[in-house]
């Protein structure tokens, strides 16, 4: 993979992957429709961290294609990302943060990246191929620690971006999301205080749980990432659904 040189030095997080002619100009079209698909990812900050959860189904149209493909990327030891929409852009960020974290270690001077450097950069790389017409249908979720300050905040295909407390894309922005408000909000009135590393996790397993019962496009199987100050861990995990709710649903037999 190519990236754009021009000026370059260590540490300017302007250059974006070189991807050729713009669409106007190109003889095959390419991105104007995602083609295999991944669902929701949720993150929730907590006291001392950042939790992600995304599942690891990629369908192929409506089809439940490839049922072992992780979304969510352990960058470094401040950094995690998640991603939601197209697989392929999610592969093509991933193979270029990789990159990038490799030239960081090379230069061996003891910087790592911080995450909304990150973040920011990702929003000027989805911005600059929205403008060429060839968008990345991808969504990314950016979490990580910024001077021992927890840090969460989304990118979407039009180079959108803001940070909150809460966040979920895809069909979990609308299921998921007042969960995790409510989650936050309840924690806050009971105690004044935010949710532990405990709570957070159990929230986005409750999440996951609902989604899979009602997003077609969900998996049982699906990650939970953690990262803290001390730590980055990301966990495989699976659910044992029950199918007695069924009989409660009514008006469509």
């Amino acid at each position: 993979m190519e990236m754009k040189q021009h000026n370059w030095i260590p540490g300017n997080f302007k250059s974006v992957p070189d991807i050729g002619r713009s669409a106007q100009n190109d003889s095959v079209q390419h991105g104007w429709t995602p083609i295999t698909t991944t669902t929701s990812v949720l993150g929730v900050v907590f006291d001392n961290g950042v939790a992600l959860a995304a599942d690891t189904l990629t369908s192929y149209g409506s089809m439940a294609c490839f049922q072992n493909n992780p979304r969510i990327l352990t960058v470094n030891k401040n950094i995690i990302v998640a991603a939601s929409g197209e697989y392929s852009d999610f592969q093509f960020i991933r193979d270029a943060v990789e990159e990038k974290v490799r030239t960081e270690i090379s230069l061996n001077d003891g910087i790592s990246m911080k995450p909304k450097a990150l973040y920011t950069w990702l929003s000027r790389v989805l911005y600059n191929r929205r403008t060429k017409m060839k968008p990345l249908w991808s969504t990314f979720l950016v979490a990580g620690i910024q001077n021992d300050e927890p840090f969460l905040g989304q990118i979407d295909k039009l180079g959108t971006a803001f940070v909150d407390e809460q966040i979920a894309c895809g069909y979990g922005a609308y299921l998921a999301l007042p969960l995790l408000r409510k989650g936050i909000e309840e924690k806050r009135e009971k105690s004044n205080s935010k949710l532990t590393k405990e709570e957070a996790v159990d929230l986005l397993k409750k999440c996951m749980e609902v989604l899979y019962y009602r997003d077609a496009r969900s998996h049982d199987k699906y990650q939970i990432g953690v990262v803290t100050k001390d730590s980055v861990e990301v966990l495989d995990l699976a659910l044992k659904p029950t199918w007695e709710v069924a009989k409660l649903v009514q008006g469509y037999e």
